[in-house]
């Protein structure tokens, strides 16, 4: 088999292939966990520790966060979809040193799982109740 016919025949696998992967009725973005959509979300049972473990690694210096903040877990439609939003309140300690003003974010949940941040909190986070989060100032590296 000479390198052309080699070369063609890859070629035509690997379109087969690709025909595999997509198509079909659920054709779109890839997800690892079951998405229900607009139906009833479990609750997020350990959203405390979850929440700590990632701010050690989104914040740029985990230490000495002040006046944080968290409120219950609430249902929302975020992106048309129910989830679970987590909403946090603190101020991070610049690269500098100094501090930044208080922000507010909200943490997302699909299947009882933390899945991502919102930076633009205003809408999920309108009208929650915060408590203290004593934790987030606790965290090291």
């Amino acid at each position: 088999m000479g390198i052309s016919a080699k070369l063609a025949a890859m070629l035509l696998l690997s379109i087969g292939l690709a025909g595999c992967a997509g198509g079909g009725d659920d054709s779109g973005p890839i997800s690892f966990t079951s998405d229900r959509g607009v139906t009833e979300q479990p609750f997020p049972a350990n959203y405390r520790a979850e929440i700590l473990a990632f701010m050690r690694t989104y914040l740029n210096n985990p230490v000495g966060v002040h006046d944080g903040a968290i409120a219950e877990p609430v249902q929302r439609t975020v992106g048309g979809r129910l989830r679970y939003v987590v909403c946090l309140r603190y101020s991070a300690k610049d690269i500098d040193g100094s501090y930044r003003p208080a922000r507010e974010r909200g943490v997302l949940f699909v299947d009882g799982r933390l899945d991502r941040i919102i930076e633009n909190s205003a809408e999920p986070c309108a009208g929650v109740t915060y408590g203290p989060f004593a934790e987030l100032g606790n965290m090291s590296r």
